[in-house]
């Protein structure tokens, strides 16, 4: 415990100085939202949340410590833990005595799985707010240490090899912050749609030129969600070293062609990650035990096109070790049928197989050969849904997936302007729901709740998101000790941590913990029934369906059952 107290402290003089600062580049305006319009989840975080406080690793700034003060920093530490283990009137003893064979069986599995940072948070964390507001003021107390100087920006890097570009022929590149000693990487791949002919790829370059070029990134750029390095909203990787990977190739992450005479634009998705792979690996992921790759919508479904591509190239440069993993959010997308079929004009209108089709072409893009070879010479583009590649995938990876997804509603022409629905589009949006749902069962680690949205994991809010009473970073633990457990000796699922969750209840924003619905021109929150009445719910109707009162239907809903 204290030489992580040390380690956390000592890098607070020696991380930013050691490495060199990127080139200045300008600031990006704002770019346009590439998200499918609509209704949007708003973060529900509590007054005075993560932004207000600071985890542990903050606790050091520039200077590093004293030695004088080590040794009030270790009695204060050991009492400010003695007070925890204790508690007031003896109950936080007694409840630190129930938890004691959980906790002892988390601290083997992280010592078996040698971290580096042996700090373990599971502990304390039914006062969590607590612990960590305590510890930050004993440090700031030692040392007048400043917020603002800890290195918790991710850093830009463009490639060496200046021949990977993005789709203007800018060098493509990647964000990092190294937390030393940590043998966990998590490296993240955005997501923004795509452009699949050179009419929409020209207006994707007008109006969102940020993910088709690198001439106007920021020099760093702040983790949120599952790349924040504060423990109160990133519980479990947030000592990981962070690697955000800017989306500029407009092919789902499968491109494989340079810009030339012939192509006005480049589509290099697939080897922009082979790239930074290969980068990586001599600023310490060569030394990696766990290499998680995570992504958001097209960033989802390039997970899912490269996980394996990814473990490949690192066997095949020597690094037989590394346990590669996925971590597939919000691109689990169905090739269903439109709820009204449209002409492929542009990205929105298009049915999601037409467009693929086309664009896979247009990129020469390229999916992984053992989903190739279940389908016909032409038909790859079935490797970009996840129910078809998922069971060809040799890498463990666990699915993200709202159950009634915006971009999926988008491109299959549902579009909720905040006008009531008819009950047309209110069956096939419940179908929709049934659809994704049966899709899921087969996959071991998922996590798909009955709302109405789109990408989570690098949301601030992705801690409160729950499914059967489980939050999706306790899933994504429980997935992580499973694998190590299933390695270490073949056991099955660790009891009483599941990590397949998948939402029974039929209606979007069933689920009460769902992000925030407003209403698009008002702005006012709305609760799941007004919600539901908004949209044209039939109370009457869909109670006489179910058998039920209209009132015990209107109570479910508003519990969530």
């Amino acid at each position: 415990m204290l030489a992580a107290w040390e380690r956390a402290a000592g890098s607070c003089a020696g991380s930013r100085a050691a490495e060199p600062a990127p080139p200045a580049l300008p600031s990006s305006p704002t770019a346009a939202d590439p998200r499918p319009r609509g209704w949007r989840g708003g973060a529900r975080r509590s007054a005075g949340g993560a932004a207000g406080r600071r985890g542990l690793a903050a606790a050091a700034a520039k200077g590093g410590w004293r030695r004088a003060a080590m040794g009030t920093a270790a009695v204060h530490l050991l009492l400010l833990l003695g007070l925890l283990h204790a508690g007031p009137g003896g109950e936080g003893r007694k409840g630190w005595r129930r938890r004691g064979p959980a906790v002892r069986e988390r601290g083997e599995a992280a010592a078996a799985a040698a971290e580096s940072f042996p700090l373990d948070f599971t502990a304390v964390e039914g006062n969590m707010d607590s612990f960590m507001a305590q510890v930050k003021s004993l440090a700031q107390s030692l040392y007048p240490c400043s917020a603002q100087a800890l290195p918790h920006d991710l850093r830009l890097h463009l490639l060496h090899n200046a021949s990977v570009t993005c789709n203007d022929g800018s060098p493509a590149g990647y964000y990092l912050k190294e937390s030393k000693g940590s043998r966990r990487w998590l490296l993240f791949l955005e997501g923004g749609w795509y452009c699949f002919n050179r009419e929409n790829c020209d207006t994707r370059y007008d109006t969102m030129r940020r993910l088709m070029s690198s001439r106007e990134w920021p020099a760093t750029r702040v983790g949120t969600g599952i790349l924040s390095s504060q423990p109160e909203e990133n519980p479990h990787w947030w000592n990981a070293n962070m690697v955000f990977i800017p989306y500029c190739s407009s092919d789902v992450w499968s491109g494989a062609s340079s810009k030339s005479e012939k192509n006005e634009y480049a589509f290099m998705g697939a080897l922009i990650i082979q790239e930074v792979i290969k980068e990586l690996v001599g600023k310490g992921l060569s030394t990696a035990k766990v290499l998680l790759l995570a992504g958001s919508s097209a960033g989802g479904t390039g997970v899912l096109l490269n996980v394996d591509r990814v473990a490949e190239q690192l066997e095949e440069m020597g690094y037989q070790g590394i346990q590669v993993r996925g971590l597939a959010d919000s691109g689990w997308f169905l090739d269903n049928k439109q709820y009204r079929r449209t002409d492929c004009i542009d990205t929105i209108t298009c049915a999601p197989t037409e467009a693929i089709r086309r664009g896979i072409r247009y990129w020469n893009g390229i999916v992984p050969e053992r989903c190739k070879l279940q389908f016909k010479e032409g038909e790859e583009w079935n490797c970009f849904f996840g129910y078809k590649i998922y069971p060809t995938l040799r890498c463990p990876v666990f699915v993200v997936q709202w159950l009634f997804d915006e971009a999926q509603l988008t491109v299959d022409n549902v579009h909720l302007t905040g006008q009531p629905v008819q009950e047309g589009q209110w069956l096939y949006i419940q179908n929709l729901g049934r659809e994704l749902r049966n899709t899921l069962k087969d996959v071991t680690a998922s996590f798909a709740p009955a709302c109405l949205s789109h990408e989570i994991i690098t949301r601030n809010h992705w801690t409160d998101i729950q499914v059967k009473g489980t939050s999706l970073p306790r899933a994504l633990h429980c997935w992580d000790r499973s694998l190590h457990e299933s390695n270490k000796n073949g056991k099955a699922p660790l009891k009483g941590c599941p990590i397949h969750l998948i939402d029974s209840c039929p209606w979007p924003h069933c689920n009460p913990s769902c992000p925030t619905i407003r209403d698009q021109f008002t702005g006012q929150e709305m609760n799941v029934i007004q919600f539901l009445m908004h949209m044209g719910f039939d109370v009457q109707k869909m109670a006489q369906q179910q058998g039920l009162e209209p009132s015990k239907l209107l109570g479910m809903l508003s519990s969530g059952n």
